[in-house]
């Protein structure tokens, strides 16, 4: 490898500056990485948001020695807009850190000023929700939701929003039942409206489900990642056995692979209760 200059040499250079050197260097025009230096916000932008799933994912799995790489992967993504942003003359990258280190001062007064710390958790994310209305101005109450978000998670974070000026069922009844209607719809739509109608009538019904969730305390994204979770497991252990008799699951049909779900379901619940017993 060809000698590197003090502000890329792990030798002499650290932290957040040796790493803005290199994101400078990948994206010189004469000396850089072609791919790096053909990238815009648009394309850049995808890879943004996977990098925020693989943190998530490393977290959930309790894999602390992955989520070290994983942070680092997404504080690059941070570096590479923030490159591109200073090359186009809209702010550097510390502009975004004085923004965001304002933005934590200015919405804990019980810290940094001399508002009571004495509030319960609800009460400073109100606090939190109502300082960031208030930065929204006259805006409508659900703009700047983004619209990258997951589905679901953008689902509730909108009626979190209408709830808060009133919009909102009084209580899980009246979600239950709004989703029994919904899933009426959706058999009733299914044979005599066309393929875009149907998709808008399951979309209303993913819609209320999330909201069932949120009265419900249920992060809707986790509780589907975890079922998602359930089924591979559960359909490898299908695998595993037909494979123990020369089979695939093409192999099988789907009375036999019915059988096998219900056992491998059976021995699961059967194992976490007696993990419950020790």
């Amino acid at each position: 490898m060809a000698h590197l200059p003090k502000s890329l040499d792990r030798t002499s250079a650290t932290g957040i500056d040796r790493l803005l050197a290199i994101m400078a260097r990948l994206r010189d025009p004469a000396t850089g990485c072609p791919w790096d230096i053909d990238q815009t916000f648009a394309t850049i932008a995808p890879y943004t948001l996977e990098e925020a799933h693989e943190v998530a994912d490393a977290i959930q799995r309790q894999a602390w020695g992955e989520l070290r790489g994983e942070l680092g992967d997404l504080l690059f993504q941070t570096v590479y807009h923030a490159q591109m942003a200073a090359e186009a003359g809209h702010f550097t990258f510390a502009d975004v850190v004085t923004s965001i280190s304002d933005k934590m001062i200015d919405r804990h007064p019980h810290v940094f000023g001399t508002a009571s710390r004495d509030k319960s958790a609800a009460q400073q994310t109100r606090d939190w929700e109502a300082a960031k209305a208030r930065e929204r101005g006259a805006a409508r109450t659900l703009d700047g939701i983004a619209l990258a978000l997951p589905a679901l998670t953008r689902a509730v974070k909108l009626q979190n929003r209408a709830a808060r000026v009133g919009f909102d069922w009084p209580s899980t009844g009246e979600v239950l039942d709004k989703l029994t209607e919904e899933a009426r719809e959706v058999v009733e739509a299914r044979d005599c409206l066309t393929h875009e109608a149907l998709t808008e009538e399951v979309g209303d019904l993913l819609f209320v489900m999330a909201n069932l969730a949120r009265h419900l305390q249920v992060d809707p994204e986790a509780a589907l990642r975890a079922a998602s979770a359930k089924f591979s497991r559960r359909f490898a252990q299908i695998e595993d056995w037909l494979a123990e008799a020369g089979k695939s699951p093409a192999d099988s049909n789907l009375e036999e692979m019915d059988s096998l779900w219900n056992r491998a379901k059976a021995e699961e619940k059967t194992a976490i209760g007696g993990l419950g017993e020790k």
